[in-house]
């Protein structure tokens, strides 16, 4: 079975370098648990001061046989530069220090209205990573699916699974090999890497500007997370795309997620060297879990594995998760 997050540094791992008193860590932990994606996606700081430059590989050079006393033309290959941007995510939160002295804990209850915030950080973040669209909002990176959304003209396309739904009613289920040569999170060089968590006490805060205007004391803290992402290896996702969601109310009519999956695995060069992860939403997972059952009985198929103390479905070996995230809403990919 593949290792997970072996040798590579998520959000978590980055945040608890950076603050030896653990606050910044536990707010990060809470931002991983809301979504799987995010805690195993890989993180490495940008060689940019807006996010991370990548040379690609887009030909290779020749190698020829020859004979004794005959010349062998020098060839060479050619590379590519790609520039990925971060993107900067807020959230701000204000409790009233009346309010906040009530409860007894002042500490205790701010964690508690922090964390709508957090979790609404994880769901941004978590949607932009699979749909983000720089061209359609410019404050955004480009997402997995953005990027993976053409089934002919494009390298990447041998790497798109058609599950045969048509309409706007389809979903789809990633393969991704976590690495820092295969795809990776990145935040900008020199930035923070992870959650950056800024307490500003006790602040006046204000209605709007004038005299006559509403006042109020409050704690403040801002909720940063500035991150993008880059595919240096293109090989390393697989999107199966086009599942019909509204065919997987029953085995007959439904999409053969496990046939798909194990097209899937055959797609990337190595699931060596990174962390391959599948994901998927609860009616993908829902399906897998129907279409496996047999082989679950007879110890094959989808599988369970105890990691970190959690149960940890996987299948043939690669981990399988939940991203709610993953609608059902998605157009054909053509």
């Amino acid at each position: 079975m593949a290792t997970l997050n072996s040798g590579v540094a998520t959000l978590a791992d980055w945040a608890k370098t950076r603050d030896p008193d653990g606050t910044t860590a536990d707010v990060v932990d809470l931002l991983s648990q809301e979504n799987a994606i995010i805690d195993d996606q890989v993180m490495i700081e940008g060689n940019l001061p807006t996010g991370h430059q990548t040379t690609v590989q887009t030909s290779e050079p020749s190698a020829t046989y020859r004979e004794l006393n005959e010349g062998v033309s020098p060839s060479k290959g050619t590379t590519a530069q790609i520039v990925d941007q971060a993107s900067i995510l807020e959230s701000w939160s204000e409790v009233d220090v009346k309010l906040a002295a009530l409860n007894g804990d002042v500490a205790k209850f701010r964690l508690q209205q922090a964390r709508p915030h957090i979790r609404q950080i994880a769901k941004t973040q978590a949607s932009t990573l699979l749909y983000g669209n720089g061209d359609t909002a410019p404050n955004e990176y480009d997402g997995i699916m953005t990027r993976y959304n053409d089934l002919s003209g494009t390298n990447n396309a041998v790497n798109i699974l058609d599950g045969g739904g048509t309409g706007s009613d389809n979903m789809s289920i990633l393969l991704v090999c976590w690495g820092e040569d295969m795809v990776h999170g990145i935040f900008p060089k020199g930035g923070i890497g992870g959650l950056e968590r800024n307490d500003f006490g006790i602040q006046t805060i204000q209605g709007s500007t004038g005299i006559g205007t509403s006042r109020l004391r409050a704690y403040q803290e801002q909720y940063v997370l500035t991150c993008g992402l880059a595919v240096p290896d293109w090989r390393c996702v697989v999107r199966i795309a086009n599942i019909d969601a509204s065919d997987l109310s029953g085995v007959t009519s439904a999409a053969d997620i496990s046939e798909l999956m194990a097209r899937a695995l055959e797609r990337p060069p190595s699931l060596n060297g990174g962390s391959p992860a599948f994901y998927m939403n609860r009616t993908g997972r829902q399906m897998l879990n129907i279409l496996n059952r047999n082989d679950v009985i007879s110890g094959g198929g989808l599988t369970f594995d105890n990691v970190d103390g959690n149960r940890t479905a996987n299948y043939q070996g690669v981990k399988v998760a939940t991203v709610d995230q993953l609608t059902v809403t998605e157009a054909q990919v053509t």
